[in-house]
């Protein structure tokens, strides 16, 4: 029965996507604004559905943690999930994202009508350039900027360097960071249909001021709190750093 609950959540999700990604498009013109609030309205119905068919419920932690202006947020990415739901509990952001997913059609044109920054993620110091240049237009309309610092999704229990466009970019703009840290992995696998019902933990740190840190510096201090919470919150998590 769970196998046919995912199935009928898969089918959801590449429906609804496709749905909302039409309604952004419509609304090109519009505020940014009334175009988050539809793609952050379908996020809210992605987490009821995968909560009423499939038992995977979420609780978010550290809410009092979120800036009131705009911040680069830092998540760890392991799943799906966290792509979603995190434009269903931060306000209005874009976020960073490989610029093939801009290839797709309706998805594609959709993502550049949400303002995303569209990386060549092989361009190395380009790819940076570009994050901190873009992203510092989003944070001045007062827009956040979302990122996964990994690059992609990583299997449970496992890390890598994180990218230092994040770090990079807080330390132009003096602006903080929000590490973010979730066990969506413990039930849902990075590349498979399954999902085990369960309460993921949506964990939000304290924010990280860049100061007088180096983006290395501030990159590894970011690193170090989500891979630390990350061994608090999550079973499958055993790999240190």
């Amino acid at each position: 029965m769970i196998w046919v609950r995912s199935l009928i959540f898969q089918l959801y999700f590449f429906i609804s996507v496709t749905f909302t990604a039409i309604l952004v498009c419509i609304g090109i013109l519009l505020p940014y604004s009334v175009r988050f609030s539809i793609a952050a309205n379908w996020a809210q119905s992605m987490l009821f559905v995968g909560r009423y068919l499939c038992g995977l419920d979420y609780v978010v932690e550290g809410r009092e943690n979120i800036p009131t202006g705009p911040a680069i947020i830092m998540i760890k990415h392991t799943t799906v999930f966290e792509t979603y739901a995190q434009l269903a509990i931060f306000p209005p952001q874009t976020w960073v994202l490989k610029r093939e997913l801009l290839w797709i059609p309706i998805i594609g044109w959709a993502l550049s009508g949400l303002k995303c920054i569209a990386i060549n993620r092989n361009d190395g110091r380009r790819a940076v350039v570009q994050v901190i240049e873009q992203g510092k237009q989003r944070l001045r309309e007062g827009t956040s900027v979302t990122i996964f610092p990994e690059g992609t999704r990583m299997p449970l229990g496992q890390t890598r360097r994180y990218g230092i466009s994040g770090a990079a970019l807080a330390s132009e703009t003096q602006l903080p960071i929000v590490p973010v840290a979730h066990n969506a992995g413990d039930f849902w696998a990075r590349r498979g249909l399954k999902k085990k019902p369960g309460t993921i933990h949506f964990c939000i740190g304290p924010t990280i001021s860049p100061g007088t840190l180096a983006p290395k510096e501030l990159n590894i201090r970011v690193q170090t709190w989500i891979e630390s919470q990350m061994g608090k919150i999550s079973v499958g998590y055993k790999k240190p750093l």
